[in-house]
């Protein structure tokens, strides 16, 4: 699939969409192309290439596979075999999954094979990575920052555990992310949160030479009114301290440090609060 989420290397959405493009049409005919159907504009794209005859012959479309989730566990569902339980989770995982199957068929791994290694993998690195859990809480750290991977995040999460609170804190931290031009691709990516947070560094900005964004513009971008925005590092530790965690996740997003926030100093008084 495609997101705009590289603002800063391509600056308009054509010229994004080209580069998709210009790599369809510079596969050999006899090789393969795997592409995500769910993507409306990558339809679009493939559906342009196969006008102009600038596409492979084997175009292989995927989407979501068939699963279910039993008990906080997903489970691969394909046709004719048995449930597959899987480390990972959300629907933005399992299409990229189900890319990967079909690639690997294409150099001759059968897909029992795949889906006996896949049991095991338990995601990309930065991605989803549980700091600590106990019996109804758990606490992910994850690298998202773009909008479309902040929402997949966010949406996954929410949907594994649906009858958890979800506590979703982002920062803005990269230069597109920190522009005022850019926030409004954020709109609703926190939405399924029930307590969404976002942090911003007024030191970050100055460092990078942008200019200032407030506090009501960072809401305005995002669109939502239980929005809670911190720039002081200090006040949203304390702030994340003083909530209740109980049946609670609680999903840290960030390729930055939360302003140098001691993430370990901050899982023990959770869990501290969890055993009394």
């Amino acid at each position: 699939g495609i997101a705009w989420d590289h603002i800063n290397v391509f600056p308009t959405w054509e010229g994004y969409k080209m580069q998709f493009e210009l790599l369809i049409g510079d596969i050999e005919k006899s090789g393969s192309l795997v592409f995500c159907s769910d993507d409306s504009e990558l339809n679009n794209i493939v559906n342009a290439c196969e006008a102009s005859a600038k596409i492979p012959t084997n175009v292989l479309p995927y989407s979501t596979p068939a699963f279910v989730v039993k008990n906080g566990i997903t489970e691969l569902r394909p046709e004719g075999e048995k449930g597959i339980p899987l480390h990972i989770f959300g629907k933005h995982n399992l299409m990229n999954l189900e890319g990967a199957r079909l690639v690997c068929e294409q150099l001759d791994i059968p897909g029992h094979h795949f889906h006996e290694a896949i049991k095991s993998f338990k995601g990309a690195a930065r991605r989803l990575e549980k700091i600590a859990e106990t019996k109804n809480t758990i606490i992910f750290k994850d690298f998202a920052h773009a909008p479309s991977k902040l929402r997949a995040t966010v949406e996954a999460v929410k949907s594994q555990y649906p009858g958890r609170k979800l506590i979703a804190l982002m920062e803005l931290h990269t230069y597109s992310s920190l522009s005022k031009q850019f926030l409004s691709h954020y709109r609703d990516s926190l939405k399924p949160a029930d307590v969404p947070i976002v942090f911003f560094s007024k030191h970050a900005l100055e460092l990078k030479k942008l200019p200032p964004i407030s506090i009501d513009e960072v809401k305005d971008g995002f669109g939502q009114e239980n929005l809670k925005v911190f720039t002081n590092p200090y006040q949203l530790e304390e702030f994340l301290k003083n909530l209740d965690y109980q049946n609670t996740n609680l999903l840290l997003m960030s390729s930055g440090n939360f302003g140098g926030i001691d993430l370990n100093e901050l899982t023990i008084e959770i869990q501290k609060e969890l055993a009394e």
